[in-house]
């Protein structure tokens, strides 16, 4: 089985392969384009992150700078917003809600490495997918880790690092995040 097969099936892979390399290039020459463009100019941010993203609602807008490993794995909703510095490791899929704000200086990855010093040194990864909900606001500074699910109507405070799924409906915090109280959904 080719690392690129490998990769796309969530299997350990490994990151040098010449298939895999490839994604993360034109991601990163992507990334480079869009951080290039003057900041006022919402038109060709836009039409460079619809042509970065798998998917996007019609309303999007990311701050530079922003980098990603892959690019097509980010699939995001209507009214999405980054702030600025912010990083998608999307080796594996990213789906991410209608209204989600996402502050400064903020990691989401999906991919891991392994345990085992070999392995490490073979240049071995793996993918898991991040999921976030609706109605999100992810504060600056903050760090999803692979495998994630973020529920609907929460908000991570910021520096906290996400280990484990989140509920719908509550504030997190800490390292590693923990529910520190529920929140009301004032839309329903």
């Amino acid at each position: 089985m080719k690392e690129i097969e490998k990769l796309k099936q969530g299997l350990e892979y490994c990151f040098l392969d010449e298939e895999v390399a490839k994604l993360k290039q034109a991601a990163l020459i992507k990334c480079a384009r869009f951080n290039n463009i003057d900041p006022t100019d919402d038109q060709k941010q836009q039409a460079a992150i619809k042509d970065l993203f798998g998917s996007t609602g019609a309303n999007v807008y990311v701050q530079p700078n922003f980098n990603c490993d892959n690019g097509k794995n980010i699939h995001v909703g209507e009214d999405f917003l980054t702030n600025y510095n912010v990083t998608i490791l999307d080796i594996a899929p990213v789906k991410i809600g209608d209204y989600v704000m996402i502050g400064p200086n903020t990691l989401i990855a999906t991919v891991n490495h392994p345990m085992s010093p070999k392995q490490r040194r073979q240049k071995m990864a793996q993918g898991t997918p991040v999921t976030i909900g609706n109605d999100v606001w992810i504060g600056g500074n903050c760090t999803i880790l692979p495998g994630v699910t973020i529920g609907n109507n929460v908000v991570v405070a910021a520096s906290a690092v996400v280990t484990k799924d989140v509920p719908d409906n509550c504030l997190v915090a800490g390292v590693p995040a923990k529910v520190i109280r529920k929140l009301d959904n004032d839309l329903d």
